[in-house]
């Protein structure tokens, strides 16, 4: 791949005819329209002074609209997608740290994202509809005109950044991650590559836009193939079904949490209903339990790919492989687009089997987090970057998981994974969904606690439950405490949140965040 890559060079490859964006209710975007509205939108930007190296923020709802505003916004500044349901506190938070010099919305838009903006003086520009295709939208200027300040001018290079995103902040205040258009180009066509993707593919997008995974699993690795994205509103189990019969996918990718809830309402009638033309499925963001993995084979009559993906990466790192390649359920597969290895606490590369840190390096990684000279110094060593997370390669490369470092149980100095715990409370034939966190004790420091909801119907006491888990468990990693819930507290991209779920279910008083 040359180094000299944009978005625009992503779109570059799809035939002029063909589908690029589309809906569950409008006609298609082309490629050409698509290439076109992105060319006349930088046109557009450039004229209100907005160029190369500024900040756009994007308060949009998913759909097509969004993906292709997005391409124009990425192709001629800095796109910076926040969380539509944030609230007015959290906007100016954002939009404040993000220094955004233009906040995109939809005309007629009530975001409390606007008020913000013109309390700050940002621009406000508004995404107009114009004809019928899906996505297809003019950008205009919603306030008043002003004079328009110099500009650095026309498409954006390979070294400018495309897209900036902000690190969940579980544990610390947001990181910014700033991702160049080289870094997504050779992550969309790292996972391009990986699902063997073709301009006869057609994806459903399910997941948010404002998310490393929707953005470039879900929208640029599909249109970087010359391929179809049909952007739905965002995930529904109860539409889910009727959209599959409607847009005819050829594969989709989501977290595990939307993958249980599409377990909990398919059966082989919907399977009938909606056909065999799944080519595949695919899970990132979160570990998936091999048993919702096997369910949903069964469901689709189709291999489920898990992968591995963070946001300072540019989404995915590793990924089991497609048949007839071998997949191994409990593992991400080998590395996918990055180096991978493993790493001790004293920044010594470790050999096949052993366990610490994930590390990685490639063209999809980021050069480093914005003003934040402290997090690089300790997240970059010696060319790698430390993910945070504890894993181990086996003899073949295939990346196992054990956990989340600052999600490790820390029991009286044994450490504890909780995904190890899951996957055997997961095993009982009442439980649907299990997450094992860390809840505070005064004597061990920690102790092992876990969230169960159970299949509809089952019923099922805290003890029986802890007395599977110690037929199969060291007893020291025996939850302690075990609570029935009827949802399990998630975040904002559907992603199950270990850390701070003791406080949430209200089995521990609010402390000072680990760091």
């Amino acid at each position: 791949m040359s180094s000299e890559t944009n978005l625009l060079d992503l779109l570059a490859g799809g035939e002029a005819d063909a589908d690029a964006v589309g809906s569950t209710v409008a006609p298609p975007l082309s490629f050409r329209a698509l290439r076109h509205q992105v060319d006349c939108s930088i046109d557009t930007l450039n004229a209100l002074g907005i160029g190369r190296g500024d900040r756009v923020a994007m308060v949009m709802p998913n759909g097509p609209t969004m993906a292709a505003a997005f391409m124009s916004i990425a192709a001629a500044a800095a796109a910076c997608p926040l969380n539509p349901a944030f609230r007015e506190e959290e906007f100016a938070f954002y939009l404040a740290d993000l220094r955004a010099r233009a906040l995109l919305v939809e005309r007629g838009s009530t975001s409390a994202a606007i008020a913000v903006a013109r309390r700050l003086g940002i621009r406000l520009l508004e995404a107009v509809a114009v004809g019928d295709a899906a996505g297809a939208v003019d950008i205009v200027a919603a306030d008043c005109p002003r004079a328009a300040p110099a500009v650095v001018r026309g498409p954006a290079a390979a070294g400018d950044v495309a897209l900036i995103l902000h690190t969940s902040g579980t544990t610390s205040r947001p990181k910014i991650v700033p991702l160049t258009h080289a870094n997504l180009h050779a992550s969309a066509v790292n996972v391009a590559a990986t699902l063997q993707l073709t301009p006869a593919d057609r994806h459903m997008n399910v997941m948010p836009l404002f998310h490393i995974h929707g953005l470039v699993a879900g929208l640029l690795a599909p249109l970087a193939a010359g391929s179809s994205v049909v952007c739905t509103p965002g995930f529904s189990a109860l539409r889910f079904f009727a959209w599959m019969a409607e847009c005819r996918p050829t594969w989709i990718t989501a977290v595990p949490t939307m993958h249980q809830a599409i377990v909990a309402r398919g059966d082989r009638d919907c399977r009938r209903a909606i056909g065999r033309q799944l080519r595949l499925l695919r899970s990132s963001s979160a570990a998936m339990p091999p048993q919702l993995i096997s369910k949903l084979e069964g469901l689709f009559d189709a291999p489920l790919i898990e992968a591995y993906g963070m946001t300072e990466a540019a989404h995915q790192m590793a990924s089991n492989p497609l048949p007839p390649g071998r997949r191994k359920p409990g593992t991400v597969g080998p590395a996918a687009g990055v180096e991978l290895a493993i790493m001790d606490d004293a920044g010594q590369l470790l050999a096949a089997g052993a366990t610490g840190e994930i590390v990685i390096r490639g063209p999809g990684v980021t050069a480093g987090y914005e003003n934040n000279p402290q997090a690089n110094a300790s997240a970059f060593v010696d060319g790698w970057f430390r993910t945070g997370d504890q894993g181990v390669i086996d003899g073949d490369g295939y990346l196992c998981i054990t956990g989340r470092l600052k999600e490790i149980i820390n029991r009286g100095g044994e450490k504890i994974s909780p995904r190890e715990v899951d996957e055997v409370l997961m095993d009982h034939p009442a439980v649907a969904q299990a997450v094992t966190f860390g809840l505070p004790h005064p004597g061990l420091g920690e102790d092992v606690g876990a969230a169960i909801v159970l299949h509809p119907g089952q019923t099922l006491s805290e003890r029986e439950l802890r007395g599977f888990a110690a037929s199969r468990l060291a007893e020291f990693k025996v939850p302690r405490r075990i609570v029935f819930v009827e949802e399990i507290p998630k975040g904002a991209t559907g992603k199950l949140q270990r850390i701070g779920l003791a406080v949430r279910l209200g089995l521990a008083a609010p402390t000072a965040a680990r760091s």
